[in-house]
């Protein structure tokens, strides 16, 4: 079974159709937020500063349950052929941090989701709208977080 799958039977059965989300791009500096909305929209949710992992871990727990989310989508960044770079193993090593903090906290679940060019389409988004992204890195990196948020509810769709 894939772990999309998975995820498309978990929230139907057992997720509200109004449940919200909680999405991370997981860079060096920052974390991006986003957060669903009503009818699958998603929304830009502010940033967390990185400082140590088991900091960052507590914070993004704390940034979900203040936000009553039921689940935590972490962009993942594979390489162009798809494979795990070191990018890709940092975020999964996050991933893994997040479930030994989580424990037997059944409340959160964890999804992964493929965020291949969602900076590079952020930037692009924000440029069209008159924001220069290498003067706000943060605003790049809650876009970003809401494109994987897309990406996640689209694929639930298909």
């Amino acid at each position: 079974m894939s772990p999309l799958w998975c995820a498309r039977v978990f929230l139907s059965r057992f997720m509200p159709d109004e449940s919200k989300l909680i999405a991370l791009d997981l860079g060096e500096r920052r974390i991006g937020l986003a957060v669903s909305g009503p009818e699958g929209m998603a929304l830009p949710a502010g940033h967390i500063v990185r400082s140590k992992l088991a900091q960052d871990v507590q914070q993004v727990i704390a940034s979900a349950q203040e936000r009553q989310a039921q689940g935590i989508v972490v962009g993942i960044p594979y390489t162009l052929q798809g494979e795990t770079g070191d990018s890709a193993k940092l975020a999964l090593g996050f991933i893994r941090a997040l479930r030994r903090a989580l424990g037997d906290d059944a409340s959160l679940a964890i999804y992964e989701m493929d965020e291949r060019f969602t900076s590079v389409e952020a930037e692009g988004l924000l440029r069209e709208s008159g924001v220069q992204p290498s003067r706000d890195r943060a605003s790049v990196d809650e876009t970003a977080a809401v494109l994987i948020l897309q990406r996640f509810l689209t694929s639930l769709g298909s």
